[in-house]
């Protein structure tokens, strides 16, 4: 039965799934630099990073965020791929470093040595960002706008604040950890998990139109069942790959 639903997931969005992507030479030379910790290295494997900005279409002198970047790694990608003539926004919410004091070490950590990458720690109701965007690519974190901490019908408004920075025909990457059917959003406090329906129709409320999926990090072998933190399944879990784009 398991099999049987990621296979019907994967279905949904066969029509405008993506094939095998090419990762042009800006991102690879971005994933070779030397500046990057060898423990981000060692995961890229398993994350696919190059293909995953590939899809997103981020390019040298895009202006893009990583938002709710976590320990940095999107961050110092995007950094090298963008170039002098682009920028990077690290936003790491207020509500995180709040909770824990080392998500600001870590942003600080991730941002030094890139002059074209700003930090933002603003609360995850107040950010904002000092110019239209290119891009915005949010990795695991979508889940996070429906954990208790958030008044219902936040997630949706945030994607409505995001659509809002975006140029016209800019591109909005979602990648998250798939749960069950939960059109209600129930599972994401307790797993740290959603559903990939559910979060696409919640994107799409806020004028994105989808633009496609990839399947590169789809795991048949997770029950959707654990938590992502779960040593059963950590590194290891199902997750989505949506690509939203702002008409234009």
């Amino acid at each position: 039965m398991k099999l049987l639903v990621t296979t019907a997931l994967l279905a949904l969005a066969a029509p405008l799934a993506a094939g095998a992507q090419t990762v042009p030479a800006p991102i690879q030379t971005a994933l070779a630099d030397p500046g990057r910790p060898a423990t981000d290295k060692e995961r890229d494997a398993a994350r696919h990073p190059g293909e995953l900005l590939a899809f997103a279409g981020v390019k040298p002198g895009d202006k893009v965020a990583d938002f709710i970047m976590g320990g940095g790694y999107f961050t110092r990608i995007l950094a090298k791929t963008v170039g002098d003539k682009g920028h990077v926004y690290a936003y790491q919410p207020a509500e995180f470093i709040k909770f824990k004091a080392s998500y600001a070490d870590e942003q600080k950590a991730a941002v030094a040595g890139y002059a074209n990458v700003t930090p933002l720690s603003d609360s995850l109701g107040t950010v904002k960002f000092a110019e239209p965007l290119d891009a915005i690519v949010t990795v695991q974190n979508w889940h996070d706008l429906h954990l208790k901490m958030s008044p219902p019908g936040f997630a949706a408004s945030m994607a409505k604040r995001l659509y809002d920075t975006l140029k016209p025909g800019g591109v909005l990457l979602v990648v998250d950890h798939v749960a069950a059917a939960d059109p209600g959003f129930a599972v994401p406090d307790k797993l740290h998990r959603i559903d990939p329906a559910a979060a696409r129709a919640e994107i799409e409320s806020a004028g994105f139109k989808f633009d496609g999926s990839l399947p590169l990090l789809a795991s048949p072998a997770d029950p959707h069942t654990a938590s992502v933190f779960d040593p059963s399944i950590r590194g290891k879990t199902d997750q989505f790959v949506y690509r939203f784009r702002k008409p234009g």
